[in-house]
């Protein structure tokens, strides 16, 4: 026999299990001080599992644990008959006498809430609230037992089913708890966070207010009052028309009622209840340890509280110890992967950068806040925020102008920022040699050859030493050259565009002049997968079992067939040049192409079906030529001018050194992950040695930790097993976060807005970062392997890496929500020639898939049409 009942103040935040989130919550706050709970018990987890231990129930939880969020039907079907099954299920003696006991000790002349507390509810990486069901001003035994099984069945309505479904939650290990709390009948109701819901500020309390009971405003009747709170001062305040409000009612219960017309725009609350608010609030947080979301209610002047849950949705803060005012730009969003990473690619990625880096949500920030402080600092970051994403720009921008929260020094002096001057050609047009960008890539890969030769025969702690010593090799030994050539290229790019629009009123020549630049290694990769396909299509055998096989052994199966050793030479060629990339690749963690060469089938099977014989050969000298028609069309039309032929010889050599260094742009990152491929082999091996001798459970279980973790693990050949658990559940929660692009220390989340002017009625707003305007059926792919597109499709996504390059020459346009001039899908996009529009925030969702656009990519924005 379980226990059934415990009353608040037999509950605390460990008793989750037998009394749910709800419950367990309502004990936590029954003990903080000064808090006013109403008075209440709880029937456990225990009483539920009497009532659903029959064989019916066990039977219909079965088939619900097999189904998919998409067969709505069997769900609301099945979830109908499991509600029906529990509200006719006698509830045993025992559950009713406990629940009797309780009732007449809290008093039985009162009226009560009933309210469901599941077990997976208000935990700190998952909201239930809402999902079960509340029943108010509930009068007598009768209908107390009555509402007990309408919420205990409630576990099981469509939306609790999918919810369930979505967080990855199994309904037969979720158990509800129901709490049976005495009722307060309120003036005033409402929610108050401890952090603005808007933005995410920390600093910021944030109060939504109604007449009468909470009902109206969680249920959306009324328009609340809004007042928002900092530090004892109330910042802003809305006073809402409120036209009803709902009350208990005599017979159970409750009713709207319709507020007379000279009380609807009353204030719900003075000055003085909305700083005792807060402080109530802060006090709550407090205890609890993190933002809370806090359910209260104001009766005869004295605030009671009837709830209080963690705040799910904010994004997690840098941990910054020193008191200071921090400003966290996402380097996700330059690097073009915001998705979450797992320990061991943070840690990698932290070591690779020569700059101090913060970690959080999964995700890798810089504060520039420091930077800012000077003007040679203020110059440095927004031109380079300005090149990658103009809505991180902006916000940062926004944060400048606001001027309230960092110590701007306004003396404009030259010197550098507190983080150093910045390099002494950021602003410079060298003219470089072209033979230097083959020199940097000759060192480069003589670099690598040697790194790949000299890890071989380490292992142990001497590998994770000798992985580190390479990083720091990597940053003190790092070639000024390379960021010189590349800034070089961006400036001239830069030149031209503004000079042939103040010369002959030509917006973005240099997208035209980029096609098909040299040393492109990222769009090289793009053709050289057409070879492939080249290589493959004369051969139907082999094309039939590309299209069947789908494991990691497709090249054992290949080489039997006529065509297969051709076929497979030129996929492990390719390996060999490109195997290193993959979706997300600065994460060394994430599965590389020459682990798994069944993720390129898809793409080398649609260019055999999409593509002529020598397509790559043939797009690449097309742009070349276009390039060059550009060229000469522009140099005729400046010579016509005053000062033509000095104004057409200095776009001429700036056209040459652009186009002869442009290519160069990619090829540093294509470096750091040739050599985290590197690493990434000789650790898996390494992890594979802890597997055989039972320290790992698996070899993947080694990307939950970090290098110097992972050299304890060596030395003392244990792990601890909770820690990988934890870190992997938080993985899955950091998973479904959207990363914000700029936020500040407090918390708050800053977006960017472009400052578009006279766009067309009902048009999206983005960033131009590739000429052309070009109509076509939208494709929204989330994910490169699952993009099936035709010719003339349009690419509309979150970010592209290098690794989206090959869909590249299957499309006519791009549209991602992140990116910025110079980030990898408008580099390859111009050099493609690709009308392409980059930040358009949520275009994913504002566009359908199959819907049919208009691209501007010289303007920046997309119609739908």
């Amino acid at each position: 026999m379980g226990i059934y009942t415990l009353g608040f103040q037999e509950i605390g935040g460990t008793h989750i299990a037998v009394a749910g989130g709800k419950g367990a919550n309502l004990g936590e706050l029954a003990r903080i001080s000064g808090i006013e709970v109403p008075g209440g018990f709880c029937i456990t987890t225990d009483a539920f599992k009497e009532v659903t231990s029959g064989a019916e129930i066990g039977r219909l939880l079965e088939r619900l644990a097999g189904l998919e969020v998409g067969r709505s039907q069997e769900i609301a079907a099945l979830g109908r008959e499991l509600r029906g099954t529990i509200e006719a299920t006698d509830m045993p003696e025992m559950v009713r006498e406990e629940i009797m006991k309780q009732v007449t000790k809290l008093g039985e002349g009162h009226a009560y809430a009933v309210r469901s507390s599941a077990t997976a509810e208000d935990l700190p990486h998952a909201s239930f609230a809402g999902q079960q069901d509340t029943y108010l001003n509930v009068l007598g035994h009768k209908a107390i037992l009555e509402h007990v099984s309408k919420c205990w069945a409630s576990l099981f309505t469509d939306r609790a089913i999918i919810y369930r479904i979505q967080n990855g939650f199994d309904h037969r290990k979720v158990s509800l708890a129901v709490v049976v709390q005495r009722m307060v009948f309120p003036e005033v109701s409402g929610i108050l966070f401890t952090a603005d819901p808007l933005n995410s500020n920390r600093k910021v309390v944030s109060i939504d207010a109604s007449f009468g009971l909470g009902e109206a405003l969680v249920s959306g009747l009324v328009n609340a009052d809004i007042y928002k709170v900092r530090g004892g001062e109330i910042i802003e305040r809305k006073v809402a028309a409120k036209k009803v409000a709902i009350y208990a009612s005599q017979a159970g219960g409750t009713r709207a009622q319709e507020i007379e017309p000279e009380n609807q725009e009353l204030p719900t609350l003075t000055d003085e209840q909305i700083l005792r608010l807060e402080r109530l609030g802060r006090q709550i947080e407090s205890h609890f340890g993190s933002p809370q979301d806090i359910e209260w209610c104001l009766a005869n002047g004295k605030f009671y509280v009837v709830q209080s849950r963690p705040i799910t949705t904010l994004y997690p803060v840098p941990e910054a110890i020193d008191g200071q005012n921090h400003l966290y730009v996402s380097v996700g969003h330059q690097q073009m992967m915001t998705d979450a990473m797992r320990p061991l690619g943070l840690s990698t990625w932290l070591l690779t950068s020569p700059r101090k880096m913060a970690v959080a949500g999964g995700r890798i920030f810089v504060d520039v806040a420091q930077d800012l402080a000077t003007p040679m600092g203020r110059k440095v970051v927004l031109d380079v925020l300005g090149k990658s994403d103009p809505l991180v720009r902006q916000a940062v921008m926004e944060i400048l102008e606001r001027g309230d929260f960092l110590d701007i020094n306004m003396d404009e002096s030259p010197a550098g920022s507190a983080q150093g001057p910045p390099p002494h050609d950021f602003f410079a047009l060298n003219s470089y040699d072209p033979s230097i960008v083959h020199e940097l890539i000759g060192r480069s890969e003589a670099s690598i050859a040697a790194l790949t030769e000299n890890i071989r025969t380490r292992s142990g702690t001497e590998l994770i030493d000798f992985i580190l010593d390479d990083f720091q090799q990597r940053k003190t030994q790092a070639d000024p050259q390379s960021f010189g050539v590349i800034v070089t290229a961006m400036n001239a790019a830069q030149w031209l565009n503004e000079k042939m629009s103040e010369w002959l009123g030509e917006k973005n020549v240099a997208d035209t002049l980029s096609q098909s630049v040299p040393h492109n290694v990222t769009s090289e990769m793009g053709l050289s997968l057409l070879d492939v396909a080249d290589v493959i299509r004369p051969y139907p055998e082999v094309v039939s079992y590309l299209r069947d096989v789908n494991d990691d052994h497709l090249m054992d199966g290949m080489r039997a067939l006529h065509g297969g050793a051709e076929a497979a030479d030129a996929i492990n060629g390719f390996l060999a040049r490109y195997g290193m990339r993959c979706a997300g690749e600065i994460d060394i963690t994430r599965t590389r192409w020459a682990e798994k060469p069944a993720i390129l089938i898809p793409l080398i099977l649609s260019n055999i079906r999409n593509q002529e014989p020598g397509a790559g050969k043939r797009k690449f000298e097309q742009g070349r030529q276009e390039a060059a028609r550009k060229e000469a069309e522009l140099l005729n039309r400046l010579r016509e001018l005053p000062d033509g032929e000095q104004k057409a010889e200095e776009t001429r050599q700036m056209i040459a050194l652009m186009r002869s260094l442009a290519g160069y742009r990619e090829y540093p990152k294509y470096a750091i992950v040739s050599r985290y491929f590197v690493y990434k082999k000789a650790l898996m091996e390494e992890a594979a040695r802890l597997v055989d001798a039972g320290v790992l459970r698996e070899t993947e279980d080694i990307y939950y930790l970090e290098f110097e973790e992972i050299r304890g693990v060596i030395l003392s050949r244990t792990i601890d097993y909770q820690v990988i658990d934890r870190r992997k559940e938080a993985y899955g929660h950091f998973e479904k976060l959207t990363p914000p692009r700029v936020m500040t220390s407090d918390g708050e989340v800053v977006t960017g807005k472009h400052s578009h002017e006279n766009l067309p009625e009902g048009a999206i707003a983005g960033l131009g970062v590739s000429a052309g305007v070009i109509e076509g059926r939208a494709r929204v792919v989330l994910k490169m392997e699952e993009a099936d597109l035709e010719p003339g499709d349009i690419l509309v996504t979150a970010f592209t890496d290098p690794s989206w390059t090959p869909l590249f020459v299957a499309i006519k346009g791009l549209v991602t929500e992140v990116g910025g001039l110079m980030t990898h899908g408008a580099v390859i996009a111009r050099e493609y020639g690709l009308p392409a529009v980059v930040g358009v925030d949520n275009a994913t969702r504002l566009i359908a898939d199959r819907q049919k656009i208009r691209v501007h990519g010289t303007e920046g924005y997309i119609e739908l049409l």
